[in-house]
């Protein structure tokens, strides 16, 4: 019983896993294609720069962010980061799925479908797939960069956030 007891004691202390700012920005994402609209959600607010980004990371946002992708203010980006386009449904049968760490980076692969309320059946079914770089940075797991899925092949947010700054547009 007293090992039990120390084992419970000791849960909470364990470090998060690297999943653990991929859930968090998977549930911005969730609630901002849910039918009611996330409103008010925002995958780069200065909360979610400061504990679920890797400093390059948000310092290469906050780079990016001085040139509006539209006049009026907003980010950088037309369109969803996560899902990569601009029209979709309210994500479906997501999954994150930690993987290997290679060179101190764990690839956590996240899966889900975007077009579940598609009258078309080949687009009903597809499934996306996204890819987060999560390192460990004063000792908590945070997202270094953003990798989707398209073709079969994959692309960096990271450097279109640094492209982005590096051409002003």
């Amino acid at each position: 019983a007293t090992a039990v007891l120390c084992l419970g004691l000791t849960t909470p202390a364990l470090a998060a896993g690297p999943e653990e700012p991929v859930k968090a920005l998977m549930d911005v994402a969730q609630a901002l294609w849910s039918d009611a609209g996330g409103a008010g959600a925002d995958y780069f607010d200065e909360t979610r720069l400061k504990s679920l980004y890797s400093k390059a990371f948000a310092d290469a946002y906050r780079a990016a962010a001085k040139f509006p992708i539209y006049d009026e203010s907003g980010g950088p980006f037309g369109y969803d980061v996560i899902t990569n386009g601009q029209d979709g449904c309210p994500l479906k049968d997501v999954a994150i799925s930690p993987g290997a760490t290679t060179a101190a980076v764990t690839d956590v692969k996240v899966t889900f479908k975007l077009w579940t309320c598609s009258e078309d059946a080949a687009l009903k079914d597809q499934v996306s797939e996204v890819h987060f770089d999560v390192v460990t940075e004063d000792g908590r797991p945070v997202i270094s960069d953003i990798h989707r899925l398209a073709d079969g092949k994959t692309d960096s947010l990271l450097k279109e956030m640094q492209d982005i700054a590096k051409n002003g547009q």
